[in-house]
């Protein structure tokens, strides 16, 4: 009976080691992530999708799948990551230097140092969209009308704010302000319920694209702001609307305004290694990436370590200096 209590306690182990061996046991945990996008016509949901398309591919290798999440913008992302909701995020530059240095929508909370960045994308132009038959023909001439400035939690929102502020129009008194999601403006618009929309975006858009199909006739409306505007905030840049992506509209010519760049970002407590697979499966996939936007035209990989107001990851920045675009 002994020998045979022996013998069995034998099997019994070997087995154990043998399934502790095997392909099943071993294998190891994937990992889920969810980017932040915003609305999905817009630029951030495709780009959210380009990036975790590429990524995926190497799902089993890396032990990691990346989802991708429809939200209202840059703030929204930036609080969802910081609060453990989201993993990573599309968000504007300005909305990272703010949140960075503890302005605006941070100003109670402090800086947010545990933010940080992977790398920028697209440029973003601040665009003004009007009805033809509004009379308006600036950003000044928005005072007294009916205009959606983006939903609270946009990175749209505080552009318009700020814009409008320089020409020395006050949201709350000068106009009537609606505060609806992008996806949400070009219907109203071609219905008449407003005069004009905001929409900070990479162009071309699926929501211009929309709201110059209709039979409302439309244009875009120049934003011209004084030097004074950028030396007050040194993450705005010159910008312009192509119109020939939008043939629709009334205008002939590109149109003046301003902008910002679209960011990818994190938290800290993201492993690196993780980061350094995201960044590396993009930058080595840089060709196929560009061609999954119109608005990566203009990418290159230079291009996409700038505008980065938070520190870079410590994954992104290991890939960077194996490849020589960091010292």
């Amino acid at each position: 009976m002994k020998k045979m209590s022996w013998i069995a306690v034998t099997v019994l182990a070997l087995s154990l080691i043998f399934v502790g061996l095997s392909p099943v046991a071993s294998a190891a945990k994937t990992t889920f992530y969810t980017i932040g996008t915003g609305g999905v016509t817009g630029v951030y949901y495709p780009t959210g999708g380009a990036i975790s398309r590429i990524v995926n591919v190497k799902k089993k290798e890396y032990n990691m799948r990346l989802t991708v999440e429809s939200t209202g913008g840059s703030v929204y992302n930036i609080n969802a990551i910081l609060s453990g909701d989201l993993d990573f995020g599309i968000v504007q530059s300005d909305r990272q230097f703010q949140a960075m240095s503890g302005l605006a929508e941070w100003k109670d909370r402090g800086p947010q140092k545990d933010l940080m960045a992977v790398f920028s994308i697209h440029p973003e132009s601040v665009t003004l969209l009007a009805g033809a038959d509004t009379g308006i023909n600036s950003i000044s001439g928005l005072k007294g009308k009916h205009v959606n400035i983006g939903n609270p939690g946009s990175g749209q929102r505080q552009n318009a704010i700020d814009s409008l502020t320089a020409v020395g129009i006050d949201v709350t008194s000068d106009l009537k302000a609606e505060g609806l999601k992008a996806a949400e403006s070009p219907g109203v618009l071609l219905d008449g319920r407003i005069d004009a929309f905001f929409y900070t975006v990479g162009h071309p858009s699926g929501a211009f694209k929309e709201a110059t199909a209709g039979t409302r006739k439309v244009k875009f409306v120049p934003i011209i702001l004084p030097d004074s505007f950028y030396l007050k905030f040194p993450y705005y840049a010159r910008s312009f609307v192509p119109i020939s992506q939008y043939p629709n509209a009334v205008n002939k010519a590109d149109v003046p305004t301003f902008g910002v760049k679209a960011t990818f970002v994190t938290h800290s407590r993201i492993p690196e290694k993780d980061v350094y697979h995201i960044v590396k499966e993009i930058f080595e996939n840089f060709d196929n990436f560009k061609k999954l936007h119109p608005a990566y035209a203009v990418l290159t990989k230079a291009s996409m370590l700038t505008g980065l107001s938070a520190p870079l990851h410590p994954g992104a920045m290991k890939y960077y200096k194996e490849v020589g675009l960091l010292k």
